[in-house]
């Protein structure tokens, strides 16, 4: 039987919780914080994408990903440390492929919360969230073959190295070479 989206989780906007983290929705006031993170020269040395030049450029930022959740294409949540109700960063379920029951994450965490679990323990109940609620077959992770941080985060939850794509990707005036994970609904972790 072949598996199809379930739309039922774009009706109002998921909100998840962990024992540290609040996931919700952007709100106008996480513009300055999400600026920070994407112009930041250490966040986006593996991103392989422009810096947000602006903190106007992030609210319009926040106001695509909007949209695709109103469009029924992706999810972005603002991840929030719920002791110090701060914004620490973010992750993205998007480029979701109806048609394969796929999906792509993208995430980013402001630097001093690096090396803490933050991501880690969001990932536990976004990924479960992903595969049970939504009923995404398979999610794909896609980064920069140096961004070792991120690479070790996802082999630590499951995710297998599906692909390596030699200078597949052209930015800032050269060729990237590309690291494509991969997890599927049924090697979901049981510990998650």
């Amino acid at each position: 039987m072949h598996q199809s989206i379930n739309d039922a989780v774009f009706e109002a906007f998921p909100i998840l919780e962990t024992d540290r983290l609040l996931l919700r929705n952007f709100e106008s006031g996480d513009a300055d914080d999400f600026f920070m993170i994407r112009s930041n020269k250490t966040v986006m040395k593996h991103m392989d994408s422009e810096p947000l030049a602006s903190p106007s450029a992030a609210v319009k930022a926040i106001k695509e990903n909007q949209l695709l959740f109103e469009e029924k294409k992706g999810i972005t949540w603002a991840l929030i440390n719920k002791a110090e109700n701060t914004f620490l960063g973010y992750f993205s379920i998007w480029r979701i492929d109806r048609v394969h029951a796929r999906a792509e994450i993208g995430f980013a965490l402001k630097p001093s919360y690096w090396g803490k679990g933050y991501m880690k323990e969001a990932m536990t109940s976004l990924l479960p969230f992903a595969f049970k609620k939504a009923n995404i077959h398979s999610i794909e992770a896609n980064i920069n073959p140096h961004n070792t941080a991120s690479e070790n985060l996802l082999k630590s939850i499951g995710f297998k190295k599906e692909a390596y794509f030699k200078e597949n990707f052209w930015f800032n005036g050269t060729f990237h070479d590309s690291a494509i994970y991969s997890l599927l609904q049924t090697d979901l972790p049981q510990a998650l």
